[in-house]
Parts: C-alpha cells; sequence; structure tokens
C-alpha cells in the first residue's frame, strides 16, 4: 500500500519512512503543506500520515483541502498537539485516527491495520480466496494452513485484488498501488503481468486460481465471495 507521510521533522520522517518499508509500504515523505499538496494531485495514495505542525500550513487547513479535493486516502493525525480539541476538530474534519507525539511504532502499524480492516469490511484476519487465506496482517498466504511462500510484491499485487475483490483493477492502479511514484521508478505493465504469472504458478501447485481472472484489454480481478 502506498503511504504519504507529511512531516517536517527529518529525523522522525526518516525513522517512519524506513519502519512502513519494512512493513510493505511504499512511502512519499512531504515536509510542508505545498509538497503534500502536489504530491497527492500527482498520485493516490491509500494513507495519509498528517503532522499537523508544518512550517508553511496549518495540518488542519491541509486535512480540510483533502477533504475538499475528495482524496479516497485514510488520514491518521500524527502532531505533538495534546489538546483535545485539536483531537476532536481534526476527527470531525474527517481523519480516521489520531496518535500524540512520541507514539510507538508498532501502535501505529496496529491502527493502519484496523484502518485497512474496517475499509474492505474485513471481519476476521484472514480473507478467504477460493481455497487460499490471506493474512494481511502478517502478510501471509496459506493454504489448509500450509504457508506459501511469495516475493513481497507477488503478495502486495495478490492482496490488493482480493480486497478490492470483484472489481477490475487496470496494471497501472496495481503498479501505482505497489511501487508508488512512478515516474520515478518507471511504468511497465510487465511487470504486473509477470507477477500475476507468477501467483497462479505458486497458487495452482495447491488448488484452482480461476477466480485469478484476466479481464482482456482492462487488467485483472479477483473475482470471490
Amino acid at each position: 500500500m502506498t503511504v504519504l507521510l507529511i512531516e517536517d521533522e527529518r529525523a522522525l520522517a526518516k525513522e517512519l519512512a524506513f519502519f512502513l518499508h519494512q512493513h510493505g509500504f511504499a512511502c512519499t515523505v512531504a515536509r510542508n503543506g505545498q509538497d503534500a499538496s502536489q504530491a497527492t494531485a500527482d498520485m493516490p495514495f491509500d494513507f495519509i500520515l498528517l503532522d499537523l505542525g508544518l512550517p508553511d500550513t496549518d495540518g488542519l487547513a491541509l486535512l480540510a483541502e483533502f477533504k475538499e479535493n475528495g482524496l479516497a486516502a485514510a488520514i491518521i493525525i500524527l502532531t505533538a498537539r495534546g489538546a483535545v480539541e485539536d483531537r476532536i476538530r481534526g476527527l470531525e474534519m474527517g481523519a480516521d485516527d489520531y496518535l500524540a507525539k512520541p507514539f510507538s511504532l508498532p501502535e501505529l502499524l496496529a491502527r493502519m491495520h484496523a484502518i485497512t480492516r474496517r475499509r474492505f469490511g474485513l471481519s476476521k484476519p484472514l480473507v478467504p480466496m477460493g481455497e487460499f487465506e490471506l493474512d494481511v496482517q502478517s502478510r501471509r498466504v496459506l493454504h489448509q494452513g500450509e504457508l506459501i511462500t511469495l516475493s513481497l510484491k507477488e503478495f502486495d499485487v495478490l492482496a490488493y485484488l482480493v480486497l478490492n475483490r470483484n472489481r477490475v483493477l487496470t496494471r497501472l492502479q496495481l503498479s501505482e498501488h505497489i511501487w508508488g511514484n512512478l515516474p520515478d521508478t518507471g511504468f511497465d505493465s510487465n511487470y504486473i503481468d509477470a507477477h500475476i504469472k507468477n501467483l497462479r504458478k505458486k497458487l495452482g501447485r495447491f488448488a484452482s486460481t480461476d477466480w485469478l481472472e484476466t479481464v482482456r484489454g482492462l487488467g485483472y480481478r479477483a473475482t470471490l465471495k
């Protein structure tokens, strides 16, 4: 999943970005409101981690801008401000959660996973997909309890398709979700095709993957109940 981290404190931004990368997130860092606005105009994000104390604007004003622009990203406010009023206002303006600094990195990760479960209507940690199960939080795929070894990117492609079940996702959408800022990495739809091929091969050793469909001329879809 992609994350926009809006944080002007360089040491904290570096620590957070490294932590998120370790846990499978593609992280873009913006150190002020202007860069954050540009980043959201350039590409979609799954999460926005928003510091309120930015050098060029108030974080709540930036939150209002995001909501006015109809951004679909889940927004978690990260701030040293301790006033209850700020927390309430941020949540009432549409933020999904709030963490006061200093905070625990594992707690941040747990809250991000909780938001993901709520957004995709997941009541249990394991998501069924045909004869397989997907564990989003632990980043595992299982068949009758047996672990199936996937690469990090293979898992990301599969998880995004399964979480968006029955929805056609284009190769560009999948690439943006996995690699983040495409102009920096280059876009080649063959990357996605190769990952889908590998997924079918690895999962197909255990059970049918007919639910992992190619939609000709458009992209891919996980057709699941």
